[in-house]
């Protein structure tokens, strides 16, 4: 029987690049770390925007809109719509890209969609509480996350909108996301 050595890992800078990446000493393979691809949207009913509380953490307890990581195998576009089907058990359908934004100080982009509520919605596992709200009853003290926040701006700001250029992150917001 083979017992094969656990890889041994170095931060140095490989030929050709420019930064310190994690490099196997026996075999020369590059561990890149990049960041993580948050899919999401602004889902709504009736003029109503759904919002879910979150049961997990980061942020227990609070409310943000139906999103998440993108899985292996999967477009941002079914990304979102597995989110919303975990997180509100909502069949939706995109409409439109409405934003994406930069976190470099959590290693995310967060592409943030449109979409339209098909049919009813309920809690998902990942959820404490999950609702339909009127834009005077969003709760703003206790949504979860800035990107919330702008999305939901962003959004309001293209309501009447059948086209419009995506947006970015908000300027004056660095400090939010390094």
């Amino acid at each position: 029987m083979t017992v094969k050595a656990a890889p041994e890992f170095a931060l140095e800078v490989p030929d050709g690049d420019d930064k310190q990446r994690s490099v196997c000493q026996r075999c020369d393979f590059i561990d890149y770390q990049n960041p993580k691809i948050v899919a999401g949207s602004v889902v709504v009913k009736d003029g109503k925007i759904l919002l879910c509380k979150r049961a997990i953490e980061p942020r227990k307890g609070f409310w943000t809109l139906p999103a998440g990581f993108m899985e292996l195998g999967e477009s941002v576009e079914e990304a979102a719509m597995r989110e919303a089907q975990e997180e509100a058990l909502a069949d939706i359908k995109i409409n439109s890209t409405l934003a994406i934004y930069s976190v470099p100080r959590i290693g995310q982009v967060q592409v943030m969609y449109r979409a339209t509520l098909e049919g009813d919605y309920g809690i998902g596992p990942e959820s404490e509480d999950v609702g339909l709200f009127d834009w005077k009853d969003i709760p703003w003290s206790e949504l979860a996350f800035p990107t919330v926040v702008w999305a939901l701006t962003h959004y309001a700001e293209t309501r009447d909108q059948e086209w419009f250029a995506p947006f970015g992150n908000p300027k004056g917001t660095d400090a939010l996301t390094r």
